[in-house]
């Protein structure tokens, strides 16, 4: 048995696991909200930025389909849908299969906002790890980063 896990926490977990879990997530939380604010457009509100991205990615969707992933009243996501078409990010076209129902798209100009804020935080966090950190510790970074990604997995 390892050392560590002869110090067990009140939930049955090691306490460098229950400390492993905590810095992570205050980690990824500061991480997080410095990305935000890398791109963060001074004309958009953090949930217009929220909304864009996730038309992007779900690609065409009712207001009320992306009300419900984002947890927002549709009457909420039916405000900021109306910011971002104002700002001729979005477009809604009749629903194919449903001509009641109304799908939100990104525009051109949309699909370009939000691929240069994906850019703008990619080369913002590249340049962090270039100025802040040595080889070595990039390099750790590359190997956490795998044992990271199999807490993902089932």
């Amino acid at each position: 048995m390892d050392q560590s896990d002869s110090h067990r926490t009140d939930a049955g977990v090691s306490e460098s696991a229950a400390r492993a879990a905590q810095d992570l997530r205050v980690a990824f939380s500061l991480l997080r909200r410095r990305i935000r604010e890398v791109s963060e457009a001074q004309d958009l509100t953090p949930s217009q930025v929220s909304a864009l991205t996730l038309v992007s990615k779900s690609g065409a969707a009712t207001a009320s389909a992306l009300a419900a992933t984002e947890g927002v009243r549709p009457q909420s996501m039916a405000a900021t849908l109306a910011a971002l078409d104002q700002y001729g990010l979005i477009q809604r076209n009749p629903d194919p299969g449903d001509g009641r129902r109304q799908l939100v798209t990104l525009t051109d100009a949309g699909r370009e906002r939000v691929e240069g804020t994906r850019q703008a935080r990619s080369e913002w966090l590249a340049r962090a790890f270039q100025e802040r950190c040595t080889e070595d510790e990039r390099q750790k970074v590359i190997e956490a980063m795998a044992l990271l990604e199999r807490l993902t997995r089932p």
